[in-house]
């Protein structure tokens, strides 16, 4: 379950949740940035209206390869990586985000990111977007482990929040509430999650 939340901007939560951030500090950088946006929009909207075909691609794969422990690093294929380590008390350095958080980063950025661009659209001049993404999940899980009842626990998030926190100068909060919500329905990341992309796994097992 994914609950979505409105908010006026507040401090900081615990360090637990994810913030996905965009903050106002040259009103004229943003107001440039606004419409560059919505004319890269305009631009590959005329392309699809054309072209529809054009719209459906393949996704960047990421491959992730372990090095050691729960040590693993993620790769694009432009070159970016990121490292991913469990906590100490898992056996891990500790000194690295989580996958799982990983996840929750992604989600919050991925809704952010279509708010940004959703605003631009319309001609909207953010001033502030913080979207958090909390989750709650069960340790015994990850670990195989069954409850009372003998049955196994679902290793991933029993509940999902996002908390999204924005303003805009001369816009009513009717409106972005409104605007929050149709990028809600637009976002890929979070779509995945609430509507279950079935998963197709290969296994190709090597000589060691």
């Amino acid at each position: 379950m994914v609950r979505l939340i409105h908010t006026e901007p507040r401090a900081s939560l615990a360090s637990c949740i994810e913030r996905a951030t965009i903050e106002s500090t040259d009103a004229e950088g943003i107001h440039m940035a606004t419409r560059d946006i919505a004319a890269a929009m305009q631009r590959i909207e005329k392309v699809l209206q054309r072209r529809p075909e054009t719209g459906i691609h393949d996704d960047a794969s990421a491959i992730a390869r372990w090095e050691s422990g729960t040590r693993i690093v993620a790769s694009h294929a432009n070159g970016a990586q990121m490292l991913t380590d469990m906590p100490n008390e898992l056996g891990g350095s500790g000194d690295q985000v989580t996958p799982g958080w990983l996840f929750r980063a992604g989600v919050a950025s991925c809704l952010a990111t279509c708010i940004a661009m959703n605003a631009a659209a319309k001609e909207i001049e953010l001033t502030m977007l913080d979207v958090l993404a909390s989750s709650r999940s069960d340790l015994r899980g990850l670990l195989g482990m069954a409850d009372a009842a003998g049955e196994i626990v679902s290793a991933g998030p029993s509940d999902v929040q996002l908390r999204v926190s924005i303003a805009a100068h001369g816009v009513s909060p009717e409106r972005l509430r409104i605007l929050v919500e149709d990028s809600r329905r637009r976002s890929p990341m979070l779509l995945a999650l609430e509507n279950a992309v079935p998963v197709d796994m290969r296994i190709d097992v090597g000589v060691s």
